[in-house]
Parts: structure tokens; C-alpha cells; sequence
């Protein structure tokens, strides 16, 4: 016969850590519903769930979990915390999970990403001048090629706009066509609008790669941006 598991003998040093920084994370509070998995993109990856991520936490599996790619598939959009009736911050628990990986060891991909976003502006590595040549090269095709467009206005850095749209930046690198239907949307509606020319890009790889300073230092620069030279009210992320 399975002999039972004693709870008061369990090792859950990871909990307790991420407890410590998350203290209203609901942990214990699971009810293993399934909701949360009901719902999630990445239900199944890796053979996990996010029920059975917080089943382990709370039998003190840490090095499982640690082991677990399953990190680095969840896209923390927050699905499962909306769901969940006991509020379980999963999300939460995930960027935690994966800043007990060493930074030169976390996913390739996403490292260079943020760091190039740093560096740059934005997760694709292109600078603030071609992504401003390439926006008013393409809102020039579109008013000389696109009826009804004449008129269409497109700018970066413009002082007092009620409005500064950020952008991802895979569009303007390698599919600039793109760009063109949002900008008629706006211009039909009459919105008041500018993209900035500082941390641009919309997406934030450096949160997926829970490197709290990146993340942090892109949207003070950003912020500071906005409040300092173009002091618009508002702030859209297509992200």
C-alpha cells in the first residue's frame, strides 16, 4: 500500500522563497479545479500544466521545477490567474521560476532580444534612424499610392500629441507593409498621434526574461521620453 505523504515533512524551501516576494501568491489555496489549465496555450508543453506546476510547489518538487522548460513556454498573459476562483498568481510564481536560472544560461533568443533592446530601442537590433526612415518612407507610399490617403499624417517625436503608439518592432524591420492598416484606422477616427523615437519597440523581452533591471530600465527610458519631450496624455501599446 502507497504510504501517505505527511505534510508537516515536506521540503518547500522554493515556495517559501517565492512567498517571500509574492506574498499574495494563494499557493495553498488550489483547489486543483483545472480551470487554470482549462484555459492556458500552454497546457501540455513539456508534459506540464500550470495545475500541476503549483500541485509540485506545494509537495516541494523545487529541482523538477527548476528542470522544467515549461518556463519558458508560459507567456505569463495571465489567463490562469483571471480564471482561477482562489486567485493563484501563477504568472508570478513562473517569473520566479525563471530567475533562478543564471542570466547566460536563460534562452537564447529571448537574452539577445532584451539585450539588444538596451542597446538599441528595440528586440530587433534596428536603430531609432532607420526606424524613422522607414515609417515616413512608408506613410510617403501610402499618400501617393493609396486613394483617400492624400493626407495621411505619420510622425515621430511630435511635441503634444495627445497620443504616442508604440510599435513592434519585428514590423518595421521586416514587414514595414504592415504598418500601413493601423495607420488608416487612426487617421479615419482623427486620433492625435506620434510613435516615439526612445524604446520604441512595443514587446518587452526582457520581462520574459525576468531580468528586473532590463525591464525596468526600458520603461524608465521610455517614460521619461514621453513626460520630458513629447508630453502626450496617453500611452497605446500594440503589445
Amino acid at each position: 500500500m502507497a504510504e501517505a505523504i505527511k505534510i508537516d515533512e515536506l521540503d518547500i524551501d522554493f515556495k517559501e522563497e517565492v512567498l517571500d516576494k509574492v506574498p499574495q501568491g494563494n499557493f495553498d489555496l488550489c483547489l486543483t479545479c483545472g480551470t487554470c489549465t482549462g484555459g492556458c496555450p500552454a497546457s501540455e508543453q513539456f508534459d506540464m500544466d500550470p495545475r500541476k506546476l503549483i500541485r509540485m510547489l506545494n509537495l516541494g518538487m523545487d529541482e523538477q521545477i527548476k528542470k522544467s522548460h515549461w518556463m519558458w513556454v508560459c507567456s505569463m498573459c495571465g489567463r490562469c490567474k483571471f480564471a482561477c476562483p482562489m486567485d493563484v498568481d501563477i504568472p508570478k510564481l513562473v517569473y520566479n521560476i525563471r530567475k533562478t536560472v543564471p542570466r547566460e544560461k536563460r534562452p537564447r533568443g529571448i537574452l539577445g532580444s532584451c539585450d539588444q533592446h538596451i542597446r538599441t530601442g528595440s528586440a530587433m537590433g534596428a536603430a531609432k534612424e532607420d526606424f524613422e526612415f522607414t515609417v515616413l518612407d512608408v506613410a510617403e507610399e501610402i499618400r501617393e499610392g493609396h486613394p483617400g490617403f492624400e493626407d495621411l499624417e505619420v510622425s515621430v517625436d511630435r511635441e503634444g500629441a495627445q497620443m504616442v503608439l508604440n510599435q513592434n518592432s519585428r514590423e518595421p524591420v521586416t514587414e514595414p507593409d504592415e504598418l500601413g492598416p493601423l495607420w488608416k484606422i487612426l487617421h479615419m477616427v482623427g486620433a492625435d498621434w506620434t510613435y516615439p523615437s526612445v524604446m520604441w519597440a512595443g514587446e518587452n523581452y526582457c520581462m520574459f526574461l525576468a531580468d528586473d533591471e532590463g525591464w525596468k530600465y526600458i520603461i524608465e527610458e521610455f517614460a521619461l521620453h514621453i513626460d520630458n519631450n513629447i508630453k502626450a496624455q496617453y500611452v497605446v501599446n500594440t503589445e
